[in-house]
């Protein structure tokens, strides 16, 4: 399994009072899908900018499929620019891919980001190993999680990771989900200043 498909298994994972808006997790996982590629020294980080490595991807469709959607020629692509590229609809992809693979299953008491469809998370080893990565508080997987909201950003007392390039991902991950969420608000009042304009005298 690969941090994204973990950080959706856990987004999936039925919570009192959290729920994950399918562009954040868009936006984390294609974070998530980078991150997994710089520790497979697929590519390499050069300041923001993402520079192809020469190892191929891991043996996962959608790590493979990202890895194919990397920029190859200079200018290489920035990180920001590639999780609105390659964020685009991937929480999509993510529950078709684990629904080809048995990990999620039709039910009534599910949740779907699409939809009224509703679907469950399989008891699975998948299940089990992403829960345990949770509940160790693995770093990279916790930084994710509480970008988008799945539990409380760590203290500022915790050590920092080892690696810059993955804490640089991890920032720009960050401010992509707050820019997101900063133009929903923009919407949100336009719209509401627009029907005061209908109701008014």
């Amino acid at each position: 399994m690969t941090t994204a498909k973990d950080l959706f298994i856990i987004a999936m994972d039925p919570q009192p009072n959290h729920s994950v808006g399918q562009g954040d997790l868009s936006l984390a996982l294609a974070g998530a899908e980078l991150i997994d590629l710089l520790g497979a020294q697929v590519v390499t980080l050069d300041g923001d900018s993402i520079v192809p490595g020469g190892q191929s991807a891991p043996d996962d469709s959608l790590l493979g499929e990202a890895s194919a959607a990397l920029a190859r020629q200079v200018p290489y692509e920035r990180v920001e620019d590639w999780l609105w590229r390659r964020g685009r609809d991937l929480a999509s992809a993510y529950q078709t891919a684990l629904e080809a693979d048995g990990e999620l299953t039709r039910g009534r008491s599910g949740r779907s980001f699409f939809g009224s469809e509703r679907v469950e998370l399989a008891d699975s080893p998948a299940r089990r190993q992403a829960q345990n990565r949770r509940e160790a508080d693995e770093p990279v997987l916790a930084a994710l999680a509480a970008v988008v909201g799945l539990q409380s950003a760590p203290s500022e007392e915790e050590p920092d990771l080892d690696d810059e390039a993955v804490t640089t991902v991890l920032a720009i991950v960050n401010d992509a989900v707050m820019e997101l969420e900063a133009v929903r608000q923009r919407r949100s009042i336009e719209k509401a200043a627009f029907a005061n304009v209908w109701r008014a005298p």
